[in-house]
């Protein structure tokens, strides 16, 4: 075993580039606030018939990719696969349901799916997320839509498409399953063999397949469209004029069912670059289907590994944070004492300071100094602590400055 290689499928966020992580972190919840979304943290790992029941025991994500295991208390735990169940879970078990409604709520997290690593696809994975609880009005489903567009306008994402769909509810779903089985039914032995596990028990997923021959047929299927019973025809039409007002430009793309059993009627995903970025729709249905009372539901995911890849490809150039201020060489032992002294006030006085820890000389700090992007240095040795002043150099200009040791917070302000 390699214990100096991370597990396939993760990777290390490095120090020289948190700060972009960090961004995004930081437009994500400025975005949320101007909705009045509130932010919940849910554990790394649930009870796993929480997204057996939840996601579906016949998505791909559940039969196939879940991280499960077997606690010491021989309770079967599955890492989490996405964020919905986990809030939802919460939802029932906080009583959040006894709060006024809706409840709007956004988190930062990890998940983890075991499948093929890819370009964007990782096994540990991160997501922006929103859920709201408790409005069955299509209004906020274009408003997570919204939500989702502004935050990602706003870190200079561009090509942004969205396209929607419904899949209907329950009852008008068995309608269109059972025409989608008829259609396929003399093509069913050409479907691939996840497919055919797919036709009797939830023949909807078939229209997600990423196998050739399948979407060849999918195709000519019949348009689910068609068979939206009248409530959910009614909130489909709804939800587009409320993206027309809002002036949001879409496509009708009836090939979108998303990949988790839990969606009824809105779905949506936001694409750039040839790239999902976003995806989201209404789980009606899920908060009942995990032992709460009913409560309707909209929500989205964002996956940030990929936003980063968008943004890369575009040139969008995320701001950098503010150098050191201040870069402190110390030349010999006493100096480096009172550096310390200094380097701990002027952090206090919240001016971003550092100093040299690692022996060099002064060239060399120099040239550690500059490759900090250090704003300014100060050389400290015995005749600046025996004159109680030092000069201050400006790394970008060399000017230097003349300042008493206990005047440079205030000379750096």
């Amino acid at each position: 075993m390699i214990i100096t290689r991370s597990p396939k499928g993760t990777a290390d966020l490095l120090p020289q580039d948190s700060y972009k992580w960090q961004y995004l972190e930081r437009k994500f919840k400025e975005t949320a606030d101007l909705y009045n979304f509130k932010e919940i943290r849910v554990p790394t790992f649930e009870h796993t018939e929480l997204f057996e029941r939840g996601v579906g025991d016949t998505s791909d994500v559940v039969e196939k990719q879940m991280y499960t295991f077997t606690d010491k208390g021989g309770r079967s735990v599955t890492l989490r696969p996405e964020g919905t169940a986990s809030v939802a879970r919460s939802f029932i078990q906080n009583s959040l349901y006894a709060m006024p409604m809706p409840i709007k709520m956004f988190y930062n997290i990890a998940c983890f799916r075991y499948e093929k690593a890819q370009k964007g696809r990782l096994r540990e994975f991160h997501q922006f997320g929103v859920e709201a609880f408790g409005a069955k009005s299509a209004t906020m489903d274009a408003e997570v839509v919204s939500l989702a567009l502004q935050f990602l306008d706003s870190v200079g994402l561009e090509e942004l498409s969205v396209n929607i769909n419904s899949i209907g509810c329950p009852t008008c779903r068995k309608a269109y399953s059972d025409a989608l089985k008829e259609y396929l039914r003399p093509h069913y032995d050409e479907l691939c063999e996840t497919c055919k596990g797919r036709f009797e028990r939830n023949p909807l997923r078939i229209i997600d397949c990423k196998s050739d021959v399948c979407r060849s047929f999918v195709s000519k299927a019949p348009n689910i469209l068609e068979y939206l019973c009248e409530d959910c025809r009614s909130h489909f039409e709804q939800f587009k004029d409320c993206l027309d007002n809002m002036g949001i430009k879409y496509a009708v793309d009836p090939g979108i069912v998303r990949g988790l059993d839990y969606y009824t009627k809105t779905v949506f995903e936001i694409i750039s670059g040839g790239f999902t970025v976003c995806g989201g729709g209404r789980y009606d249905n899920l908060v009942e289907e995990i032992g709460g009372e009913s409560a309707p539901a909209v929500g989205f995911g964002l996956g940030i590994e990929r936003l980063l890849i968008c943004l890369a490809e575009q040139g969008v150039n995320i701001p950098e944070p503010e150098p050191v201020k201040l870069y402190i060489i110390p030349l010999g032992e006493a100096a480096a004492t009172e550096a310390q002294k200094i380097v701990y006030d002027l952090r206090k006085a919240g001016i971003s300071v550092d100093t040299e820890h690692a022996g060099r000389g002064l060239r060399a700090s120099m040239k550690y100094a500059d490759k900090l992007n250090a704003q300014y240095t100060m050389v400290l040795g015995d005749n600046e602590i025996k004159s109680g002043e030092t000069n201050i150099k400006n790394m970008e200009t060399g000017e230097q400055t003349s300042v008493r040791l206990d005047a440079v917070a205030e000379l750096l302000r």
